[in-house]
């Protein structure tokens, strides 16, 4: 037991300090060469091109006047140049790195860089049958649940990089000990759809996928706009609410959140528009059925073996009924144990507006089906 402890902790203070060894040599936080890469939508990063790197800044999402780290990207078959900013050196592109959230997973599957995932956490929710079945043949680390990972199994992984979600007074220090580059991927803090689409641009570089990622973005941006050109024709704009009454509080999105956004991209009109939260709002059922009582459309996602039907939101809370959306059966659902909603629409915002767009103004959609949303039965 001692000698594995040994070992241990030698592999940890050897990764450790090669990590230290990987930091950029401070030379200013800018170099006099670099040119800006210009993004269109994301506030959450800047990159900018220097002479043999890219810089990118990451913005602290909690204090947007500070920075939350800085990434250099050099490629690794090249010389590290003379001259480079502070920053924590990635060597790219990326061959072996550890992904904590599916989103990025199925982001890197879309990318075709699925090769370059050596481990992921919360196994039980990656829905990716390649991943999936690399875990059960032993091929792909499984580094445990995202909120307290397997440090043991991650030394051993020994990943070039860990791609994770930072959340504010949350710190990652035992993960940092590793000397493992942490990469904070703050896409969901993104107020705007297109916002956090284009982090796969920054995504696209690390994993030496750039020109498809440009590409990809690009198409999903021509068309989002599309759709959204579409339904600003509409001359009416039905009212909206989402989501539904879990146990004593009803979470709906804040006023100034992604999913307003895109209900506002959609042709509708919000109740809690006029909030100024960008997450989620925590309201009782009196509240919301005091502002949205008459909304023309209901959306609900949920997670059943079985979709919901409208008697089973009636007997879930009788008070249900009392919505203007459930006597005129204007209730669409998007059941998540079938729909792979939460991996595969933050980066294809696109797909959701058109659902939405064709629930909206089903005139404009003709021929379409909704893919996410569906109809609520009896």
């Amino acid at each position: 037991m001692k000698r594995v402890l040994f070992h241990t902790i030698a592999m940890v203070l050897t990764i450790w300090s090669v990590g230290c060894s990987n930091k950029a040599s401070q030379q200013g936080s800018k170099t006099s060469d670099e040119e800006p890469v210009a993004i269109e939508y994301a506030q959450g990063f800047r990159m900018a091109q220097g002479n043999g790197y890219y810089r990118i800044d990451i913005v602290n999402p909690w204090d947007t006047t500070a920075l939350l780290h800085t990434y250099l990207l050099v490629d690794a078959q090249s010389q590290l140049p003379t001259h480079l900013p502070d920053g924590t050196l990635i060597r790219t592109p990326l061959r072996n790195s550890l992904v904590f959230s599916s989103v990025h997973c199925s982001l890197l599957a879309e990318l075709q860089c699925l090769d370059a995932i050596g481990g992921i956490c919360d196994s039980e929710y990656n829905y990716i049958e390649e991943l999936r079945a690399r875990i059960l043949a032993g091929t792909l680390a499984d580094a445990g649940n995202s909120t307290a990972p397997d440090i043991e199994q991650i030394i051993e992984l020994n990943p070039d990089a860990i791609l994770l979600s930072p959340f504010e007074n949350v710190r990652h220090d035992r993960l940092e000990k590793t000397g493992i580059p942490i990469i904070e991927c703050a896409d969901y803090m993104e107020n705007t759809p297109l916002g956090r689409a284009e982090w796969m641009r920054l995504i696209g570089r690390l994993y030496g996928c750039e020109e498809l990622a440009d590409s990809l973005f690009m198409s999903i941006k021509e068309s989002y706009l599309s759709t959204k050109q579409k339904v600003d024709s509409a001359k009416h704009k039905p009212l909206v609410i989402t989501e539904r009454r879990i146990g004593q509080v009803w979470y709906i999105p804040g006023g100034k959140s992604y999913i307003a956004q895109l209900l506002n991209d959609a042709g509708a009109e919000y109740p809690w528009s006029d909030n100024n939260n960008t997450g989620s709002l925590a309201l009782s059922f009196e509240n919301v059925l005091e502002r949205g009582q008459e909304a023309d459309f209901w959306l609900i996602k949920y997670h059943a073996p079985q979709n919901f039907t409208y008697n089973n939101l009636k007997q879930e809370y009788t008070p249900n009924s009392r919505f203007k959306a459930f006597n005129q059966k204007q209730i669409y659902g998007c059941n998540t144990h079938y729909m792979r909603y939460y991996e595969e629409t933050p980066f294809h915002p696109e797909r959701l507006l058109k659902d939405l767009g064709a629930i909206f103004h089903p005139t404009l959609f003709e021929g379409y089906t909704p893919y996410y949303y569906t109809p609520f039965d009896e």
